[in-house]
């Protein structure tokens, strides 16, 4: 395996991790907002880092998901054209996919980028600086791009995409 493929690897893991231990921040928040509640104290913020969270581990968790088969694809179409067909089919979709995250990627850094230029912050208790939790949205849809990139490379170069699908009876076996 090469360098680029582990390295590769190793980010859309990374990312699905970094997506749990966001989704596990969000239940430390909304338990230490309960605590803060049942004890008359004030936690400022809770919501606004809570939602922060969420968007975070949305997008951390998109390129990982991809390469699991946890998004929703259409293969019933896939499944019934003949090989030639299929894999023409799969580089037409990889290559839409993948010009929209990159689409997608290049705004949402000048958005930002703008959003950190102008200092804004949010209108929440916490007055964050928006520029951080946003900047989480453009390394996600990085990452995103990056994946379906790889995947169309994969199939023009390779013949096949690298999604492998996990399934439950997986888990079981050997």
């Amino acid at each position: 395996m090469t360098a680029i493929r582990k390295t590769l690897d190793f980010l859309y893991l990374a990312s699905g991790v970094a997506a749990a231990l966001c989704l596990i921040a969000i239940l430390g928040l909304i338990v230490a907002q309960m605590v803060a509640r049942w004890t008359g104290e004030i936690f400022p913020g809770a919501p606004d880092y809570a939602g922060y969270a969420m968007a975070a581990a949305s997008f951390l968790a998109f390129a990982n998901a991809l390469n699991r088969g946890a998004h929703i694809r259409v293969s019933i179409l896939l499944n019934a054209v003949t090989a030639k067909t299929r894999r023409a089919l799969e580089i037409w979709c990889f290559a839409i996919a993948a010009a929209v995250a990159w689409y997608f990627t290049y705004y949402a850094y000048w958005f930002v980028y703008w959003s950190w230029k102008f200092n804004e912050v949010s209108q929440g208790q916490d007055a964050t600086a928006l520029w951080m939790p946003q900047s989480v949205m453009v390394i996600g849809g990085a990452l995103m791009a990056i994946a379906l990139t790889d995947n169309l490379f994969a199939v023009i170069f390779k013949g096949d995409h690298r999604i492998v699908r996990e399934t439950v009876e997986d888990s079981f076996e050997g």
